[in-house]
């Protein structure tokens, strides 16, 4: 009998601002096979509404190792929605800094990079109707948000916690990452389209791939996009493969 082969490439996700995990509720299907979806819940929504939200990036490392633990010991990927892009990035810029075992991967969507000029950078502070005004021409507000009321009360208070933390996350942003990086855009997405997304090539030193699927800023919510996450998963569980067999 031969070794046991390898187990399935954790893919550790992280949603977009003012969000929960729920846009990833289905994605095991879409991902196919070897790959395991891991949404990453951050404090101040769904089961962990009543914790503090975080808004600076020591507090968000020390969460998140407090409530995901260390990095896995064998091969995995990161994959960040918007918000979730830098602080994806800035996980991966953190581990290296510490030493600690890196992802294979991290793919970003919908997520300007950390060096481009970004309308939503200090809309934080703006009053309610204005933010939501920036929000909505920007197609940053989700599609199925009511227009006022039980949503602007639940989520603009987390959308401006989490715009102060991409904020930060900007700010820290110390250099390009060491591993390999792959730019999602949807073709409709007036916040960070393909040009935009582009930008990406700057942060990495390793090997750089683009790629455009249909869709608007909140195409995390279809079927194409764990699909194409799910392929590249694959070709990083074939590699580890390669590189044990060495």
């Amino acid at each position: 009998m031969g070794e046991p082969g390898p187990g399935p490439v954790p893919l550790y996700c992280v949603p977009h601002a003012g969000a929960g995990t729920s846009a990833f509720a289905r994605w095991s299907a879409s991902l196919g096979r070897g790959v395991e979806p891991r949404p990453v819940l951050l404090p101040g929504r769904d089961r962990r509404r009543r914790e503090p939200r975080v808004t600076e990036a020591r507090a968000l490392f020390a969460d998140l190792l407090r409530h995901n633990g260390p990095p896995p010991r064998g091969p995995y990927v990161l994959y960040g929605h918007s918000l979730g892009g830098l602080v994806a990035y800035s996980v991966a810029r953190a581990l290296h800094r510490a030493g600690r075992p890196g992802p294979a991967l991290v793919a970003v969507g919908a997520c300007p990079p950390p060096d481009a000029a970004v309308a939503l950078t200090d809309a934080a502070d703006l009053p309610d109707e204005e933010l939501l005004a920036v929000l909505t021409g920007l197609g940053a507000v989700p599609p199925e948000a009511p227009a006022g009321g039980i949503w602007r009360r639940s989520a603009l208070g987390v959308l401006r916690d989490d715009l102060r933390l991409a904020a930060a996350l900007r700010a820290g942003a110390d250099g390009p990452l060491d591993v390999p990086l792959l730019a999602v855009s949807g073709d409709g997405d007036a916040l960070a389209g393909p040009e935009v997304m582009a930008g990406w090539r700057r942060w990495t030193t390793g090997r750089y791939a683009e790629r455009t699927v249909t869709g608007d800023h909140f195409f995390v919510r279809d079927a194409a996009l764990p699909r194409l996450l799910g392929r590249a998963c694959r070709v990083v569980l074939r590699s580890s493969a390669v590189e044990g067999s060495r």
